[in-house]
């Protein structure tokens, strides 16, 4: 189950598992949200069809902001077969331009969730749970995604 916000409108820290449909139920509240849920979905399935098994959801879409600007994913690379997914969707791979063209087609980003994030070295899921703005630790949400709806 995902916690309620806390304070700042942010999830408690830790990462907290949910299915897709208590996913969507929580944070795909309004039309701008759903649409970038119906992204994050897309890009999921792409990688589950590449044997990604887990996905994970950050930044704003994932707190109490009514209209986030977008969703920021990572995607465990264990189980990928890598060529396979180059081929299928090379933007995954593409960091240009702040990440343009993923933004573009799925209307977020995704990062390998054990790179390093190039302005601290930590892992996306150690950046993840940072607030950006307050520097405090908080919550980000994580979903097995060869579990489908």
């Amino acid at each position: 189950m995902i916690p309620a916000f806390d304070d700042n409108g942010n999830l408690p820290p830790g990462i907290h598992e949910g299915e897709w449909d208590e996913v969507e139920d929580r944070f795909a509240t309004n039309p701008h949200r759903r649409r970038l849920f119906a992204g994050f979905k897309a890009v999921a399935a792409t990688l589950a069809d590449c044997g990604c098994g887990r996905v994970y959801l950050d930044g704003s879409f994932v707190s109490n902001t009514p209209i986030p600007g977008d969703f920021d994913g990572a995607w465990e690379l264990s189980g990928v077969d890598l060529r396979k997914l180059r081929a299928v969707e090379p933007l995954l791979f593409d960091f240009s331009n702040r990440r343009a063209a993923q933004k573009a087609k799925y209307l977020g980003e995704m990062f390998p969730a054990d790179a390093q994030e190039v302005l601290t070295g930590r892992t996306f899921i150690e950046f993840f749970k940072e607030d950006k703005t307050t520097g405090e630790q908080k919550g980000i949400v994580t979903i097995d995604i060869r579990i489908t709806k």
